[in-house]
């Protein structure tokens, strides 16, 4: 932003940094699960379950020249992502928001000692949670009193029931959050493109549905609706596309398809 008004849009670059930092936050809520599960507690777990469309992650690979499973593997998934990354980090961030989208959503269920963790596919590990961020989650503050209770030998100050309730309740929250996060984002986006109409842009399919195709610019790294020439389009696909229409009041941005990749 410069003077009230919205300048460039810039996606977050990965580095070693941001990296580290993400290696130690897993440990840490990994640890978290284990010392809890040690002691016996009833707690809240993050998981990211099967995969919504394994099936479409199977032709971004293929778009790629590269193979997974046909039955969902979260190592075969995780050793094709580094590889992509390594061969191709042009690209890469494209191809990782791709996978994102074909992933579905996660969610916070409640964990009872002796149950079987459903895990998280995307980092394939099955003893996951998020409690490294009470400044941002309320689920963080929620197994941080867990395991204080579990230091100072006292009874957990929340039953199970009282954990599915706030497990079911956060994961509402959150996409809620998401919502909001999105919407304020698109209308940004609408309001660096309001001067665009006309202009044509390369861009990567993010959505394929009954209620909507939606694309992604690869610079600046806007999101909107294809309104025309969306019929067919798939979940990863390279595209071509012409701006249409801004709405920043109401964050639509409307293109029309004018080329696209073969599916292969």
């Amino acid at each position: 932003m410069e003077n009230d008004e919205v300048r460039g849009l810039v996606a977050h670059k990965h580095n070693p940094a941001r990296g580290l930092i993400e290696e130690f936050m897993v440990a840490a809520n990994g640890t978290m699960v284990a010392e809890l599960g040690k002691a016996g507690v009833p707690m809240i777990q993050r998981v990211v379950r099967t995969p919504r469309d394994w099936a479409g992650m199977m032709l971004a690979a293929a778009a790629v020249g590269e193979t997974l499973p046909e039955v969902p593997d979260a190592r075969a998934l995780a050793q094709f992502l580094t590889k992509q990354k390594a061969v191709d980090p042009l690209h890469f961030p494209d191809l990782s928001l791709t996978v994102v989208k074909l992933m579905g959503p996660g969610e916070y269920v409640l964990l009872e000692p002796g149950d079987t963790p459903t895990g998280h596919f995307a980092l394939a590990v099955i003893d996951y949670t998020h409690a490294t961020a009470p400044n941002r989650r309320y689920v963080d503050i929620i197994n941080q009193r867990l395991i204080k209770a579990v230091f100072h030998n006292r009874p957990s100050p929340y039953s199970p029931s009282e954990l599915n309730e706030r497990a079911i309740w956060l994961t509402d929250r959150e996409k809620a959050s998401k919502k909001v996060k999105r919407f304020m984002r698109k209308s940004v986006a609408a309001m660096l493109l309001a001067d665009s109409i006309g202009k044509t842009f390369d861009a990567l399919v993010t959505g394929a549905a009954e209620k909507g195709t939606y694309v992604r610019l690869l610079e600046p790294p806007a999101e909107g609706r294809v309104t025309k020439g969306e019929k067919g389009l798939f979940v990863g696909q390279k595209v071509r596309v012409r701006l249409l229409a801004t709405d920043p009041y109401n964050g639509f941005i409307d293109f029309e398809c004018i080329s696209r990749e073969k599916r292969v």
